[in-house]
């Protein structure tokens, strides 16, 4: 007789499921087991931070002197003694004369000669402060006016635009007479020209003196070209 099983209760044919489904869950069993973390609990308090006085220790800052070096000893003075007997005569012994003068007294003096180059020297010395400069006839005014009166201004100049302010260096003689004039700052060749004309014929000046005597005295003068 042949026996006959109902699908349901046939597990043979269910058991390749149930072997799935029981890896499957032991799979995610695992896994959840892995990743298990057990949380923490809050701290109730961080606990307390006791504070210690700590004391500042200072170090003394300590610096090493230096010593000078002892000074040298003082040189050893040896003394040498010349003993000489009594009965001994000295031979240099010092004459002192009467030096009183009279009448008949005759004194040799070495006459001083002053050589011509000394003098040809102090006559051509120039000085630039003396402790009397020398003046123009009138004063400083005057000469503003004389040097305005005589100025003429060069057409070349004018044509041109050219002004400005010319320095004339000179030379005031002992006797009060114009020498050596030059241009210490120029503007233009018609202007300087013009400056150094003017100089050249101004008339004597009260010479300046160094010690109560007339010596030479450098001088500088401007001379200012304006257009109008």
């Amino acid at each position: 007789m042949e026996l006959k099983k109902s699908e349901k209760a046939d597990l043979e044919g269910k058991r390749t499921t149930l072997l799935l489904v029981g890896l499957v869950v032991a799979l995610g069993l695992t896994l959840l087991a892995f990743e298990w973390t057990a949380k923490q609990s809050k701290a109730e308090s961080l606990g307390k931070v006791q504070s210690q006085d700590v004391e500042e220790e200072i170090i003394p800052i300590t610096r090493e002197e230096v010593k000078p070096p002892p000074p040298p000893p003082p040189p050893k003075v040896v003394e040498v003694l010349n003993i000489v007997e009594d009965d001994v005569e000295i031979e240099d012994e010092l004459e002192i004369e009467d030096s009183e003068a009279d009448d008949e007294t005759v004194i040799d003096v070495a006459p001083v000669v002053s050589t011509q180059e000394e003098e040809e020297e102090e006559t051509a010395k120039v000085f630039f402060i003396v402790e009397d400069m020398p003046e123009f006839p009138g004063g400083e005014m005057a000469l503003r006016k004389y040097i305005a009166k005589h100025v003429k201004y060069p057409v070349i100049a004018q044509e041109n635009g050219v002004q400005g302010k010319v320095y004339v260096t000179f030379v005031v003689g002992k006797d009060g007479s114009i020498n050596n004039a030059r241009i210490a700052r120029g503007v233009d060749p018609s202007l300087d020209k013009e400056a150094l004309r003017v100089v050249n014929g101004l008339p004597r000046w009260k010479p300046g003196k160094q010690r109560g005597k007339p010596v030479n005295v450098s001088y500088t003068v401007p001379i200012n070209f304006v257009l109008q």
